[in-house]
């Protein structure tokens, strides 16, 4: 499946030279008329398809991370996060924390990894406030000084991600903040599910504490939630306290990414969920050539039907419209996949991520699988939502492959033929880097 969206050949021989496609045939006997010297892998059984493009991860560098501008993960962690895209099929793959530098991506050579790797910027003022007031404890004074022409200049492929699960009262909050914040003020500890209970019922999905539920209300899920010994009061105040501070910064920020794509002509990614929809749409209207995607459209503070409408008129406004697996295909950690079933039925959907899901998230080639599955796309225009779809809407990151085509960049994923995530072989630039599911 060539990537175009539309193309299966039954039987093909791809031929690979110096990183790229040199050619393909349909008719399958190319390999029976090569010199001596080339190598052939037999691929039977398989599905050859072009390298997954991931244009919103996080967790894959070394420097600041996520919107918050948290200190980075550890080594070890990153490492992992990265043998995990790869072994699921990423060939490329965009960190769309926003406020590292290119520089950041590895920490020297030990560090380097085959995936293709890249950073996105969003350093605006309010979107550098934003992370201060949630975190910013991995912000040094280049970080807050940083500017988006610069980085650019050195590297970054994209803008974004404008908001964010931690200045936005996302998932972060639910599995991070929250939950901190509640340990560090009563010494007790919650699990994500119940922050997220508490969340929605202090401020609801668009935030706003002055629509919370009562107190008694809330005393009745602190009982329920085994926090019965805690004041509704108290409860609220942290919630709010740990939510709200970074929202109208965050808010101003989307319209600062905004004005910048339109400026340099760089894709920017935006935190598309229930308090930040109306925004988008109205800046979507407001700079139509702004190159404007709406990130992780199956967000969870959605609901189903609201997520189709926010992104019909989204992509009415000529916004692309991407989806994010996060945990809600296989692993089901805090989110089910009716939004993300609803988005792809409605035929709405450009592109397919993974985001982060506090690291739980699934492969994207297991998101192919179920909507292969489903039948809710042909196998060949599912590919092409992780593959030559990306390529066309980030020609910065990687306008030089997403296609089996020839004069592309040889990034190739061989998959088992009735299950797409099953990987068993990955090459980059025509480089072998997986071999029967092992890197090499």
């Amino acid at each position: 499946m060539t990537g175009d969206g539309t193309t299966h050949l039954p039987r093909a021989d791809v031929l690979v030279r110096c990183g790229q496609i040199a050619d393909i045939d349909a008719s399958g006997y190319l390999h029976k008329n090569l010199e001596d010297h080339v190598d052939v892998i037999d691929c039977s059984g398989c599905t050859i398809i072009p390298g997954i493009i991931n244009a919103h991860a996080h967790g894959c560098i070394h420097g600041p991370s996520m919107p918050s501008g948290s200190v980075g993960l550890g080594v070890s962690e990153v490492e992992h996060h990265r043998n995990r895209h790869l072994l699921e099929g990423t060939t490329t793959l965009l960190n769309v924390c926003g406020l590292a530098f290119p520089d950041e991506i590895d920490e020297g050579s030990a560090t380097s990894h085959p995936m293709d790797i890249h950073v996105s910027t969003a350093h605006t003022r309010s979107n550098i406030e934003a992370a201060l007031s949630i975190d910013g404890a991995g912000l040094s004074a280049r970080h807050i000084h940083g500017e988006i022409d610069r980085l650019l200049t050195q590297g970054a492929k994209a803008l974004g991600e404008a908001g964010g699960g931690q200045t936005l009262g996302g998932g972060a909050q639910e599995y991070r903040f929250i939950p901190e914040a509640i340990r560090r003020e009563t010494g007790l500890n919650i699990d994500p599910s119940i922050a997220r209970r508490l969340k929605n019922a202090i401020v609801g999905r668009h935030l706003d504490p002055q629509a919370g539920v009562p107190d008694e209300e809330l005393q009745t899920i602190l009982d329920a939630s085994g926090l019965g010994r805690t004041r509704a009061d108290q409860i609220r105040s942290i919630v709010i306290n740990s939510v709200m501070p970074s929202v109208s910064l965050a808010l101003t920020g989307f319209e600062e990414i905004a004005r910048q794509s339109l400026r340099v002509g760089y894709p920017a990614i935006f935190h598309n969920a229930a308090p930040t929809a109306n925004l988008l749409i109205a800046l979507a209207e407001k700079y139509p050539a702004a190159q404007i995607v709406a990130g992780h459209s199956n967000h969870p503070m959605f609901m189903p039907d609201e997520a189709v409408d926010v992104a019909a008129k989204l992509r009415d406004r000529g916004a692309v419209i991407d989806v994010s697996t996060l945990d809600c295909i296989s692993t089901r950690w805090r989110n089910d996949a009716v939004n993300f079933d609803a988005l792809i039925g409605s035929g709405l959907v450009d592109t397919i991520s993974t985001d982060f899901a506090g690291g739980h998230w699934d492969g994207i080639l297991e998101a192919i699988h179920r909507i292969i599955r489903k039948k809710q796309m042909s196998a060949p225009a599912a590919v092409a939502l992780a593959t030559g779809n990306v390529s066309r809407i980030f020609p910065q990151l990687a306008g030089d492959r997403g296609f089996i085509e020839k004069g592309k960049r040889a990034d190739i994923v061989v998959a088992d033929r009735t299950n797409l995530s099953r990987v068993r072989d990955v090459f980059i630039a025509g480089r072998m880097v997986v071999r029967n599911g092992r890197i090499v």
